[in-house]
């Protein structure tokens, strides 16, 4: 039987394809688990509606746990919601991280204070290699958010494809935004059984920041 997972989920494309390649390893997704800001009522940095999570949970035909938490106990808050989910036969939590080692140790780390088995299907994979797979895999991610030290606002609302990423390039920045150039909503694919509906309303900047808000 395939052991069940908590997959972290930030509706972006590493998460995303984690979900994907852990599926394809004979993993079963039991939820996926998202933390949102409580001040905003979105997700922690891709900014994602809590709405239109739940059009992705529906879609994909996984259960979705929302953890609503402030910065302060973001951490605290994220081993609860793994708890819960232990406690619901879940044995292991799947993440998108790539290879920043800072990253991986935060999410062990959080998996091991509950004896929860960290796992990590893209760990030491390209990254240009793994952001073109998952396009050609057929996964639409819109960039939702752009940090203005790397990336212009031209690119909020423009869905990735293989043109893109030599633009993204272009500009100097990571290919696959692992430094924070950019986060996407992947809002269809291969998984999903019906694509997202975006409408977008505006562009918006703070700072360094640049978001799209849509609906």
């Amino acid at each position: 039987m395939a052991k069940k997972v908590i997959v972290s989920f930030s509706g972006g494309k590493d998460s995303m394809l984690s979900l994907h390649k852990a599926i394809q390893d004979g993993f079963e997704p039991i939820a996926i688990m998202t933390t949102i800001n409580n001040t905003k009522g979105e997700s922690w940095f891709h900014n994602i509606s809590i709405d239109h999570l739940k059009q992705v949970s529906s879609s994909l035909g996984i259960p979705l746990l929302l953890v609503e938490c402030s910065g302060e106990n973001y951490e605290l808050s994220f081993e609860n919601a793994l708890k819960t989910m232990k406690d619901l036969g879940a044995e292991g939590c799947v993440f998108g991280d790539i290879d920043i080692e800072e990253h991986r140790t935060w999410c062990s780390d959080r998996c091991n204070n509950i004896n929860l088995t960290p796992i990590f299907p893209l760990w030491n994979g390209n990254r240009e290699e793994l952001v073109k797979e998952f396009i050609s895999l057929g996964y639409k991610a819109m960039i939702k958010k752009v940090n203005l030290k790397n990336m212009g606002m031209e690119f909020l609302g423009e869905t990735l494809s293989i043109d893109l990423l030599e633009k993204i390039k272009m500009t100097g920045s990571d290919v696959c935004g692992e430094n924070g150039e950019y986060h996407t909503f992947v809002y269809d694919g291969p998984l999903f059984s019906r694509e997202i509906q975006i409408e977008i309303l505006e562009k918006q900047s703070s700072e360094n920041i640049g978001w799209l808000m849509v609906c």
